[in-house]
């Protein structure tokens, strides 16, 4: 997209909110060799920023919870990531304690996380808990982060052999610092609400309709179990399908009006945000000179076929790891008739030329998506 385009299109945007909600994106756009048009995009809210910070996996709930909200004919809202944040640190920093250090305490997380934040403690808009307490005005938690850990590890090294019952009021006192006292009552539209009010009278979201879905040969198909990614530190269970189910679910959903949670690897030489692309080229990246490996994102080229055994394979030698959370907003047709799917991002509207969007073929989706958040709705009867 051309970029003095997409300027006068954002103020286009701000001026008019309703814009926001459906599409801040042409209907076209030229990536390198491809040529994409935008078929189905659900109604989402604009890219946010998540800076320094990993909590890519709030950002990603947040944007897939504001756009189930306009889905079912509700407001535009603007929630606040750092709210489920400081709820996942209190639960981690728990965890971390009772299993004696044993434990992933870090920033990441999953997508499902947000909607248990919201069946556990509502949620609030961004006005309310925006987590910048510190002299900042973007997210910076490098410092937050460092000192929470070598708390809970203090505690944990304790030398009184006993833990004293104040650890956690402490340990929330730290919180309280860094991203603000959690408030019981906020004003938003004029009315009073507790996030807990909120939740039921103005996002109005079931939690119990969301699952996620993932599809690994070494665990029995169309049943859950426990998917062991160092993000998945609160033990959620998935759903485990077909890879051609996978895709299905995604196509039905987006096809249907829904959008879709995305919990993906990035690391992947296929992956580039800045050049607006994910994707699989036919042949493997180490059989392609490094020289030339620029060329698969310039150039429309055929794209490797993936399979079970290939995605399952990845996943065993850490090839395919849990990097990052995404919401994938649309689908869309290149130039040859070949299905992609349109990807909202957080990390700005500037970290590339479409707006932080970009595309991602079906070939890496198959390959490198960790798991999907959906509603059970956009589930085939059959499996659901």
């Amino acid at each position: 997209m051309n970029r003095n385009f997409l300027i006068v299109l954002l103020i286009l945007v701000a001026g008019f909110p309703g814009i926001s909600r459906l599409q801040a994106q042409s209907s076209a756009d030229t990536v390198g060799g491809y040529i994409f048009t935008d078929i189905k995009i659900a109604p989402h809210m604009p890219v946010k920023n998540q800076n320094q910070s990993g909590t890519c996996w709030s950002y990603a709930g947040v944007s897939f919870v504001e756009a189930e909200v306009l889905r079912q004919g509700g407001p535009e809202l603007d929630l606040a990531e750092m709210w489920p944040v400081r709820y996942a640190y209190e639960q981690r920093a728990e965890s971390y304690v009772r299993l004696h250090g044993n434990f992933n305490f870090s920033p990441g997380g999953e997508p499902h996380q947000v909607m248990a934040t919201l069946a556990n403690r509502g949620l609030l808009p961004e006005e309310a808990y925006d987590g910048l307490t510190y002299g900042e005005d973007k997210h910076v938690h490098g410092e937050m982060d460092h000192v929470l850990k070598t708390f809970v590890k203090a505690i944990t090294d304790n030398e009184n052999r006993k833990l004293t019952p104040v650890w956690m009021t402490a340990y929330n006192g730290i919180l309280d610092a860094y991203l603000g006292h959690k408030p019981e009552q906020f004003t938003w539209n004029g009315k009073s609400y507790t996030p807990q009010s909120f939740a039921q009278q103005v996002i109005k979201l079931n939690p119990a309709d969301y699952v996620e879905v993932t599809s690994y040969s070494n665990h029995p198909y169309y049943k859950n179990f426990f998917l062991m990614i160092p993000d998945n530190w609160d033990y959620e269970m998935y759903y485990n399908v077909k890879l051609e189910d996978l895709t299905n679910i995604i196509d039905l959903a987006i096809n249907n009006g829904y959008s879709v949670g995305w919990a993906a690897d990035v690391i992947d030489p296929g992956f580039s945000h800045k050049k607006g692309l994910a994707l699989v080229p036919e042949k493997e990246w180490k059989d392609i000179p490094r020289p030339s490996r620029d060329s698969v994102f310039e150039v429309a080229g055929k794209q490797r076929v993936v399979t079970a055994e290939m995605r399952q394979q990845a996943y065993d030698n850490y090839s395919a790891t849990d990097d990052h959370s995404m919401h994938i907003i649309g689908m869309a047709k290149d130039q040859e008739g070949n299905t992609w799917y349109k990807v909202k991002n957080s990390w700005d509207t500037d970290s590339n030329d479409y707006g932080g969007y970009f595309y991602v073929s079906q070939p890496y989706i198959r390959l490198n998506t960790l798991a999907i958040y959906v509603h059970r709705d956009v589930v085939p009867q059959g499996i659901n």
